[in-house]
Order: structure tokens, then sequence, then C-alpha cells
């Protein structure tokens, strides 16, 4: 009986994490929206300048900046380019979470960033959609969590011969 409950509360705890999956992808894509959006905001202006000088080319605003003799210039060419970078980085880290659920998760699981990672997992408040990709990852975890701990459990067991008839011990060690 107690190995039915035990199996029970397994169960409901893999349905449990399975349900947040989907959320938690959720939240990583807003936040790299979020992130993506502020970047974009901050290289409006120089959006337009690239635009007007350098047909839209911000690499060639940078490469402007860094060729001047005006140290000010040159300072900011360092600013400028790490906002680029980081806009460029943010533009790809986004069109990676558009991809199919399983590629997202993929994504996450290999190649997520870090620093937006630490920040989702940071805001993160646990919550049970009643969706039906909140559903399937919650049957699908639990099936698994319960399989994967059943079968370490009966390995165990096996390992150190509970439940074996005292004859089977008996003619093992002869």
């Amino acid at each position: 009986m107690f190995r039915s409950y035990l199996r029970l509360a397994l169960f409901a705890l893999g349905l449990l994490v399975g349900v947040q999956v989907p959320g938690f992808i959720d939240d990583y894509s807003k936040r790299v929206d979020a992130h993506r959006i502020e970047a974009e905001q901050g290289l409006k202006g120089f959006r337009q300048t690239a635009e007007r000088f350098f047909k839209g080319d911000l690499v060639a605003l940078v490469g402007h900046y860094q060729a001047s003799a005006d140290p000010v210039m040159r300072s900011d060419a360092q600013s400028l380019g790490t906002l680029v970078e980081r806009s460029a980085f943010l533009e790809r880290e986004a069109k990676a979470m558009q991809g199919a659920w399983y590629a997202q998760v993929w994504h996450l699981a290999t190649a997520a960033d870090h620093e937006l990672m630490k920040e989702t997992l940071d805001a993160y408040r646990y919550q049970v959609l009643l969706v039906p990709e909140a559903i399937a990852w919650g049957i699908a975890c639990a099936m698994l969590l319960a399989w994967l701990l059943e079968s370490l459990a009966l390995l165990i067991g096996m390992l150190l011969g509970v439940g074996r008839s005292q004859k089977v011990q008996q003619r093992h060690w002869r």
C-alpha cells in the first residue's frame, strides 16, 4: 500500500514539474523580447544616423567612430559596438524562441544565455497553466519520473536481493 501511495506522490510531483515547462519557456521568451525591444530603443538614434550617412550600416558607423581623431568619438565607438552586438544577439535569441516547442526546449537546454536564464529563474513564479501544452508536458514528465524512479528502486532491490525467496538465495550461495 505504501508503494502505491509513493507512486502516486511521484506521479503528482512529475506532473507539477512538467506543467512548469511551458510557463518557463513563455517567461524566457518574453524576457528576451523585452531586452530586445530595449536594445532597439537604445539604438534608435544611431540607426537614424547610420541610415543617413552609411546606408543603414551600424557596423560602418562604429568603424567611423573608431577611426575618428576625437578621443570622445573613439570612446563612444566601444559603447556603440557593444550595443550593436547585444542587439544582434537578442535578435538571434528571439528567433530561436519562435521555433517549434522542441526547438525551444533544445535551445533552452543547450544554448540559452546564462544571464537571461538566471533572470528568468529569479523572477519566475510557479504557475499551473491549463493549456494543452502544459497538460502534455505534465503527463509526460510524471510518467517519465515515475518510470525512472520505479526502475531505479527495482534495480537496487535486485542488487540487494530484496524479494527473492530463501531457496533462490541459498542456491546462489552454494
